[in-house]
């Protein structure tokens, strides 16, 4: 059997040839333009946080600055974290 040369789309005919010629410059044009994005900021910068505070699951495992405060009184009181100390 041999390839049809043509494609029905709408009833319209179409030669495949052209179809994938377009197709490799749209993709050719996407990695392109990929290429060439710019980064959010003009300088980004490293990460100084210690390395337990820079995910969110460190900063929660790891005690902060105002965990452990309690009151005039002696109460026990809530941390920024929600955990009763």
């Amino acid at each position: 059997m041999t390839r049809v040369p043509f494609i029905v789309i709408d009833g319209r005919l179409y030669r495949w040839k052209d179809i994938l010629e377009l197709r490799r410059a749209q993709l050719a044009a996407a990695g392109a333009a990929e290429a060439s994005q710019l980064a959010l900021f003009a300088t980004l910068h490293d990460d100084r946080r210690p390395p337990a505070e820079r995910t969110a699951s460190g900063r929660y495992l790891q005690p902060g600055l105002f965990d452990n405060q309690v009151t005039n009184k002696g109460e026990r009181t809530m941390t920024t974290r929600g955990r009763m100390v």
